[in-house]
């Protein structure tokens, strides 16, 4: 897996703006800040060193509760996913499958930090915040060059320095970690904003100006994408803001404050307004991340409806109910428990000791002989009309969806294949016939790009191409 810094191919440091979430997304939604460095590598989750030809290195931050520890670094895959390898990240989640994919990745690598409670329970705390966190929310990524001798010199720094939290949300929070390591590599890169913050220090502004750094220092190599959060049945993450650009945006806030101070609330908006704390964008330009592949721009909108209107055909959706397939899935994943298969593979088992079902869950099980052909077919649908959903961040490009589409075919011949079989006593076909299944959108647009192209041939046969008009005229 070399996609995430496919565009830097040499060491570069790259700050995680993270979407808040949740509870605490309610009351504020500054979000979280990472940093994720290529070329530092993780030895434990408390000493780092650099890394081997192949490793990914890791994403470091500051976090509140956590084994009393001021930082923590966590590889890249297990930090976004909770698995250790990329063939492992699961296609959809629910709350459960996460709890236990974060749970087992303690259990082995984290003891350190987080130990079990007594009687071998799971502890409470933050900790499930080191890893698994593409789960909760969508994350933007700002990446600059950096070399082997700024990483080195970052590696003996900061395994001499006492690792011991003093973590405070006004004055030593996770931004303002992030904006000492970015630092440290290129000095006074990121400064926080005394007007549009109050003075604290917020991951959205360390992300902004990172690419005012970017913009004066061309030489560096810059670019910026999205890790989208990955599809399923947990709540999704909603825009992240500044302190000010927060209480201005919401009702809970605004609304009463203008009733009872509207000179307060005047206040606000003026320096909203004035400092520009909403005009930074951090979806602008970026193109979307997934581990398998280089960096690829989003689907466009036209493309994305294509999909979607043949999707709904396909399925044979009923408009007028909107959401019934993840209804239907949500409604037979509430009885479901998590595992492993015999490859270490996440699987949900549905039902009971009496009767039960099995589905895979990662791209090498779900069609597996073992995995329910009929549920793999409900994730793969709904997992597909996720990434079509309209909105921001970008979820998707569009290799990914026919990528999707394709898995989504197989399970719908192998599901029709197992009904035929369980009406007629045999056992059902292992391989599923290519010629049956339905193109895709773009499947569609190449094949009348060729009907067109042989068309042009038929009419002039000797140039491929069709007669110019004058010829014709001639």
């Amino acid at each position: 897996m070399v996609a995430f810094s496919v565009c830097l191919a040499h060491a570069s440091a790259t700050l995680l703006l993270e979407e808040p979430y949740g509870k605490l997304g309610f009351f504020t939604a500054t979000g979280h800040a990472a940093v994720y460095l290529s070329g530092v590598c993780a030895e434990t989750p408390l000493k780092l060193r650099s890394c081997a030809p192949g490793e990914l290195g890791a994403v470091i931050s500051r976090y509140d509760g956590v084994g009393g520890y001021d930082w923590v670094a966590i590889p890249l895959v297990p930090y976004l996913y909770a698995v250790e390898h990329t063939e492992d990240i699961p296609l959809f989640v629910d709350p459960k499958v996460v709890s236990f994919l974060r749970d087992q990745y303690r259990r082995k690598h984290l003891e350190s930090v987080a130990p079990d409670v007594k009687g071998g329970e799971t502890p409470t705390g933050n900790w499930y915040e080191l890893v698994g966190s593409a789960y909760d929310r969508a994350e933007y990524a700002f990446e600059i060059e950096t070399s082997a001798e700024q990483d080195q010199a970052f590696i003996d720094t900061y395994n001499l320095s006492a690792n011991e939290s003093h973590f405070h949300t006004v004055s030593r929070n996770c931004a303002d970690f992030t904006k000492d390591v970015i630092n440290f590599y290129y000095p006074k890169a990121l400064h926080r904003s005394i007007v549009a913050d109050v003075g604290i220090t917020t991951p959205k502004q360390m992300a902004k100006t990172m690419v005012k750094y970017s913009v004066r220092h061309p030489q560096l190599q810059f670019s910026r994408y999205v890790i989208p959060q990955v599809p399923g049945s947990e709540a999704r993450s909603t825009p992240v803001h500044g302190v000010v650009e927060s209480f201005f945006k919401s009702k809970k806030y605004i609304v009463p404050s203008a009733v009872v101070s509207p000179v307060f609330a005047g206040s606000v908006a003026a320096v909203y307004v004035g400092s520009g704390a909403g005009h930074f964008e951090p979806a602008r330009n970026a193109q979307v991340y997934k581990v398998d592949r280089a960096l690829e721009a989003p689907i466009g909108a036209e493309d994305r409806r294509s999909y979607e209107l043949e999707l709904n055909h396909l399925m044979a959706e009923d408009i007028s109910e909107p959401g019934r397939a993840e209804k239907n899935l949500a409604h037979l994943m509430n009885s479901a428990a998590p595992g492993f298969d015999l490859e270490g593979r996440a699987v949900l088992r549905i039902g009971n000791a009496d009767e039960s079902m099995n589905v895979g869950l990662t791209e090498g099980n779900i069609l597996s002989p073992e995995s329910s052909r009929k549920l793999a077919q409900q994730i793969l649908e709904v997992r597909l009309r996720e990434e079509l959903h309209r909105g921001n961040p970008p979820k998707v490009s569009e290799n990914d969806v026919e990528h999707d589409w394709s898995l989504l075919q197989k399970a719908l011949h192998a599901s029709s294949d197992e009904a035929v079989a369980e009406r007629s006593g045999k056992p059902a076909q292992a391989a599923w016939p290519a010629a049956n299944i339905a193109p895709s959108p773009r499947a569609h647009r190449r094949n009348a790009a060729r009907r067109c192209r042989r068309g042009r041939r038929k009419r002039h046969p000797g140039s491929g191409a069709a007669i110019p008009r004058r010829a014709r005229s001639r």
